[in-house]
């Protein structure tokens, strides 16, 4: 072979060798893991979807979308709040987009309604809002075949929550600061219909009803009612002390709230979630006094700096159980990836699955690292709800006034505020 021949025949080796190098490096670049995140992205509590949404792309951002050599894909999975559409939105992901775990959620109807489909696509699912008893009994009737939704659950059923609004309430009938009398003591409970308010109203009543009150009314709704002149002028005419319940949509809860004052209702409103959203104020103005709700507050350093953040990126103020538990629950999603790809050297179902169901819900895995909790653990005797407690997962009960929340419940949290009762139920 002569000297030109050799050195064009080098060249073209060097040059193919080079591409295929290049190639191979290109493809090593393009490990991809998509996890699907489940939120009402549209629908009712589209400003919740949307709080969610933006804390785990805050949460993705500060890893830059990267786990080891594997690229991080959010997918949306929109349940719209409702688990037919979002049943539909979630095969789509699983079967074309090919997602390795889902996380978070919203609804509680919802969460029942994937709990088949994760078993039936052996994806797991980590951190859900849905906070039903339905939920737990489901596990509980067959946890081989749920084990998928192990940790499905960022959220305790509210039994294990509730009961610290009555605690707080018989807390100042105690202590004198309200004074009533046996038959006083009359309470009406309320929800739109989802599997999360009905749980909220079922257990909510009982704590009353074991602190000597008497339901007198127990209504149900829909998400979209916003009209609630009717039911708000039956409550005072049955002289009700308390009206207890939860809207999982933001313009219902801001109506029924506002529509309280303007009948004339002189009842003491616990309205659980109302802070959901950010601007919450923004919808109820001043009428939103001395209603009570159970929401993490932005107490740490660390969750003050993401507020801030977040408000500077979005230009909204965002909601610590919504935004905050978002972007918690997306911390806690990159540690268990973290840890699959550290033991097994690959991201897909079975691996973050195995870390799921051996580390996480075994409480050899937990996080330490959140902004709202001092650390989220799971353990086979609560799975699966979350681990519930002072120094674990925990609501503080908290009054508003003119926009802000004041901390009353636990009293050694509250560090000297309690619970004000209106001036025209004295």
């Amino acid at each position: 072979m002569g000297n030109k021949k050799l050195f064009r025949f080098c060249l073209i080796s060097l040059v193919c060798i080079g591409l295929m190098g290049s190639a191979i490096a290109g493809f090593a670049a393009e490990k991809v893991v998509k996890i699907g995140v489940i939120g009402p992205f549209t629908g009712p509590a589209a400003r919740v979807g949307a709080e969610i949404k933006n804390a785990y792309r805050m949460g993705f951002k500060d890893i830059s979308y990267k786990i080891g050599d594997y690229e991080v894909k959010l997918v949306w999975i929109d349940s719209e709040g409702d688990p037919e559409k979002a049943s539909r939105a979630y095969i789509e992901a699983a079967v074309r987009e090919g997602i390795a775990a889902t996380t978070f959620d919203w609804y509680s109807g919802v969460g029942v309604a994937l709990m088949d489909l994760t078993a039936r696509y052996k994806i797991p699912h980590f951190f859900g809002g849905g906070a039903t008893d339905l939920i737990n009994q489901k596990y509980e009737s067959d946890p081989e075949k749920y084990q998928y939704w192990e940790e499905g659950k960022f959220w305790p059923i509210p039994q294990k929550l509730c009961k610290a609004y009555v605690e707080a309430i018989e807390g100042v009938i105690k202590r004198g600061m309200w004074k009533l009398k046996p038959e006083e003591k009359r309470v009406a409970v309320y929800t739109d219909t989802k599997g999360w308010g009905l749980t909220f109203v079922k257990a909510i009543a009982q704590y009353f009803e074991e602190a000597g009150w008497k339901v007198v009314s127990e209504d149900h709704f829909p998400t979209e009612e916003t009209e609630f002149y009717p039911l708000l002028t039956k409550l005072k005419s049955k002289n009700v002390k308390v009206v207890a319940g939860t809207i999982s949509s933001p313009a219902g809860f801001a109506s029924l709230i506002k529509q309280a004052g303007e009948v004339g209702l002189k009842s003491l409103i616990i309205a659980d979630g109302l802070g959901w959203i950010g601007e919450w104020y923004e919808l109820t103005g001043n009428a939103s006094n001395y209603v009570l709700d159970e929401i993490p507050q932005w107490t740490t350093k660390k969750a003050k700096v993401f507020r801030d953040r977040y408000k500077k990126e979005w230009g909204r103020e965002p909601s610590a159980s919504s935004a905050g538990l978002g972007y918690d629950g997306a911390g806690f999603m990159i540690e268990i990836l973290r840890t699959a790809y550290d033991l097994y050297g690959e991201l897909n179902s079975k691996t973050i699955h195995k870390v799921g169901h051996e580390l996480v819900a075994k409480g050899r895995l937990t996080y330490r690292d959140g902004i709202l909790m001092k650390e989220y653990k799971y353990t086979p005797e609560t799975c699966p709800d979350p681990v519930v407690g002072k120094e674990y997962f925990i609501y503080p009960v908290i009054q508003y006034f003119n926009g802000k929340g004041t901390l009353i419940w636990p009293e050694e949290w509250a560090e000297g505020a309690q619970l004000q009762i209106p001036d025209y139920l004295k």
